[in-house]
């Protein structure tokens, strides 16, 4: 018989108390699963907090830390929830593993329904799982996919209507209803490593090091930081190798004094043109980090949630680290649900003097 995987002590620590563990089974809290079984005497039965029986009442319920723990007390796993066995996470994880990777090996992206009859559940089932599991609905994962491989057909064809066959699009017009946001530029300057696009960069030294503020017309398209300008002008110019990066004039130059006084000082950060470029799951999260006020910071679960994920605690991670908008996305204001820090793109440090220093400032209402 599987045995319910070990969580870590973090998480047993966060339903220590009985209360709390009640409040868990009362709201079949999901961050609760694996954390400990509850067990009613009057039945002899033992679930897990997220079992969808009906829910006892207090004074017939004991808890226990682990399906061992209940079974030595003498009673016996229920067949609804299976707290002895796999967690339901863990098999929706499976489930949605095995999806994508049918999605992936498919020559064209599977209907809904053929992936939910895989999984054996319904459409609408099936369909929530996987949003809440990956973040993105099954077609915008089918969409990305292909997308990434028209990326790489782009760099093998001699045009991009070759490309966009080959990575499975079955019409052009399907494939450029999405190309702007999935590439960050028109498929043709894609498939010409950016050729044709102008750039303006500007590379110095401010309070957290190096950086390299950078624009298009449309907006800044990055802000880099780190220990070498030179080093982050080669980032910039490896990710728009063929595009034409110059100078900038009066505009762009009061664009980086904002970035660069934001950044050295208190003084809050004005409405400034981006030129935001990522998928649709990456856009919303970045909109709801600039939704953090200065002075205060958000858990990935806490972001997830307020996108309407609440599966998707990892994904938003993922895309706090694809953020190439330094300060001006602050993705440094996101922390794990415990408080302490994460990975950053810029570093660790940099992370915990922003955060710092914004906490000793106070909220801003002006950002």
């Amino acid at each position: 018989m599987a045995s319910i995987r070990t969580e870590s002590p973090r998480k047993r620590t966060a339903w220590a108390t009985e209360s709390r563990r009640w409040q868990a089974v009362l709201i079949r809290d999901r961050r609760a699963d694996g954390a400990f079984v509850y067990a009613v005497r009057t039945t002899g039965i033992y679930c897990r907090p997220v079992c969808p029986a009906k829910r006892p009442k207090r004074e017939h319920v004991v808890f226990h830390d682990s399906p061992d723990s209940a079974e030595s007390a003498g009673f016996r796993a229920c067949r609804r929830c299976r707290p002895n066995g796999v967690s339901e996470a863990d098999r929706h994880a499976g489930i949605v593993a095995a999806a994508c990777r049918t999605i992936e090996n498919a020559e064209r992206a599977p209907a809904l329904s053929h992936l939910a009859k895989a999984a054996d559940m319904s459409p609408f089932h099936f369909h929530r799982i996987f949003q809440s599991v990956t973040g993105v609905t099954p077609k915008a994962y089918a969409l990305a996919h292909r997308a990434n491989r028209v990326r790489s057909e782009l760099c093998r064809r001699e045009s991009v209507t070759e490309a966009v066959y080959a990575a499975g699009f079955q019409s052009g017009s399907r494939f450029y209803e999405h190309s702007s946001t999935l590439l960050g530029m028109t498929p043709g300057r894609y498939h010409e490593n950016g050729s044709g696009e102008a750039i303006a960069f500007a590379a110095g030294q401010c309070s957290l090091g190096a950086f390299v503020v950078a624009a298009t017309q449309a907006g800044l398209c990055a802000v880099l930081l780190g220990d070498d300008p030179q080093a982050l002008v080669e980032e910039l110019q490896d990710r728009f190798s063929a595009a034409e990066l110059h100078g900038g004039d009066h505009r762009f130059e009061r664009l980086v004094a904002a970035v660069v006084g934001h950044i050295d000082s208190d003084r809050p950060l004005p409405a400034l043109p981006l030129d935001i470029r990522g998928t649709l799951f990456q856009q919303r999260v970045w909109a709801a980090l600039q939704q953090i006020p200065r002075g205060q910071t958000a858990s990935y679960a806490q972001i997830a949630q307020s996108i309407g994920l609440p599966g998707a605690a990892r994904a938003v991670g993922r895309a706090c680290g694809a953020n190439s908008l330094a300060v001006v996305i602050p993705c440094h204001r996101v922390v794990r649900a415990d408080g302490g820090l994460s990975g950053y793109r810029w570093g660790i440090d940099r992370k915990k003097r922003l955060l710092a220093r914004e906490s000793a400032c106070g909220e801003d209402p002006g950002k």
